[in-house]
């Protein structure tokens, strides 16, 4: 990927370490889903990137938990983006 600050190196290590967890499946069916739809890898893991920030900037901005229902939700969206303007 390209140079990216540290913040989404993190996000991005969060999301590879999502694909490998056997319990949280979604996040791997949402990546196939959109690599078979014509997105590359690197690509398809930004979208699940933008989906996953939306959850880091409700606990961190606004002191909301983490809601694993919300995160599952936007990765069905994907790649359309909407949830970004709620």
């Amino acid at each position: 990927m390209d140079e990216m600050p540290e913040s989404g190196k993190a996000i991005m290590e969060a999301i590879e370490s999502q694909l490998k967890d056997e319990d949280f499946p979604e996040v791997m069916e949402t990546l196939q889903r959109l690599m078979d739809g014509g997105e590359d890898r690197e690509n398809a893991l930004r979208y699940i990137a933008s989906a996953f920030s939306v959850e880091i900037f409700e606990a961190l901005k606004n002191s909301n938990p983490y809601d694993e229902e919300r995160y599952k939700r936007h990765l069905e969206m994907l790649p359309n983006l909407s949830f970004l303007d709620e």
